[in-house]
């Protein structure tokens, strides 16, 4: 079928109007990114309190690398209960 200047109305639309699956990739990327926070907030931490003597900035990173800790629990059970990604 055609409308107007010949155009196909039959085929799918273009990929940036297609519905998207979510979720796919996403779980799985955020579970590499929060270990890779994790490891390198625990690594400043450690260094923070040895090398620098910074005390202040060793509890922001200790901070950061428990928030990571909880993502990286949060994805975890998601990702057993079946979800995608």
């Amino acid at each position: 079928m055609t409308v107007g200047r010949g155009r196909d109305i039959t085929t799918r639309p273009p990929a940036s109007l297609a519905p998207r699956r979510r979720g796919q990739p996403t779980l799985t990327l955020r579970l590499v990114l929060a270990a890779f926070g994790f490891i390198v907030c625990s690594i400043g931490a450690a260094l923070a309190v040895t090398v620098v003597n910074a005390p202040m900035l060793a509890a922001v990173l200790a901070f950061l690398a428990a928030v990571a800790v909880a993502d990286i629990i949060v994805v975890t059970r998601r990702k057993l209960r079946g979800e995608p990604g």
